[in-house]
């Protein structure tokens, strides 16, 4: 039986480590402790027709597929669907948003977030997404694959490799790039949403996304930069002022944590898979990671599998 190493512990790493533990095969996981992966720090929505405002068709036709696949494997997945508005002042971003996506339905948003009500004449509504909980599904995968016998630890590669390590592998990937982003986790007992909600705006659009325990996700900046420092003081006035457009109650949510994390993107902003030095990269998620991941490491497999079969016949 061939090893594999997988060198990487985020969201492709164990999506690339899970599908090589179903089908049997010996699997290590090598990762950083001591470093959070940028995946740790995504707002795990599952909306490939909202990302087709700005992404390209590759994103629509691999990422439709994401939630079903995520939905077999953790169990933080939602299927409610994503809403976006917009403040009355930029109800052209609104018109423009719907004019470059699909798979959408105007409604007003208080008849599916009753705390919404009043607040916003129109919405778009894109019933066909779901979003999940990165960290409850990073940590649910990492819990299986022990189960399933892989090992984690920080140790020397053995048999073939596959390099899901993000920004990290630019040395070794010199057309990556980092895209930093910035996010904040908020506490609130006074609002309650059932879905991601993003709020168009011309200069720092934004997304709040709902998780366990009157918890939400703000996120995130988008900023060509690979400075991994804390949040800045500028992206924490604009995310919180963001989310009181959205609801003013949220003023008065705790701010829990605050977090940055640096994006792997190639010039396409789309990820690949490469081979070169005897092994294997897939990289250059972008801001996609839980959306394409999945897609990706079956093409991985597909590839690794159908080479595999090749090379006994030979």
């Amino acid at each position: 039986m061939i090893r594999w190493t997988v060198l990487g512990c985020g969201v492709a790493g164990l999506c690339v480590a899970t599908l090589l533990a179903e089908r049997g095969e010996e699997v290590s996981v090598i990762g950083d402790d001591r470093h959070q992966p940028a995946s740790w720090f995504a707002g795990g929505m599952l909306a490939p027709w909202c990302e087709s405002e700005s992404a390209p068709q590759e994103v629509i036709s691999l990422g439709k597929h994401s939630a079903a696949w995520w939905q077999q494997r953790v169990s933080s997945v939602a299927h409610q669907g994503t809403l976006v508005v917009a403040p009355p002042r930029d109800s052209q971003e609104l018109t423009r948003f719907a004019r470059m996506t699909d798979q959408h339905q105007w409604i007003d948003p208080g008849e599916i977030e009753p705390m919404l009500e009043g607040r916003f004449a129109r919405g778009l509504f894109f019933a066909r997404e779901a979003h999940l909980d990165p960290r409850l599904a990073l940590t649910e995968m990492r819990e299986k694959l022990l189960q399933r016998g892989v090992r984690f630890a920080a140790q020397q590669t053995c048999g073939r490799v596959i390099d899901c390590r993000g920004i990290h592998a630019k040395g070794e990937l010199a057309s990556l790039r980092a895209v930093r982003g910035e996010m904040v986790i908020l506490h609130s007992d006074e609002v309650q949403f059932s879905r991601p909600i993003r709020l168009l705006h011309p200069r720092f659009p934004c997304y709040l996304v709902p998780r366990r325990d009157g918890h939400f996700m703000l996120g995130a900046t988008m900023v060509e930069s690979d400075d991994a420092s804390p949040i800045s003081a500028r992206a924490m006035m604009e995310l919180l002022s963001a989310a009181y457009a959205i609801h003013p109650a949220l003023a008065e949510a705790r701010v829990v944590e605050s977090g940055s994390g640096l994006r792997p993107a190639y010039p396409a902003n789309l990820p690949e898979i490469r081979y070169q030095n005897d092994t294997y990269y897939l990289n250059g998620m972008y801001r996609h990671g839980f959306l394409l991941a999945p897609m990706m490491a079956e093409q991985l497999m597909q590839r690794l599998f159908g080479e595999q079969q090749h090379e006994h016949s030979a």
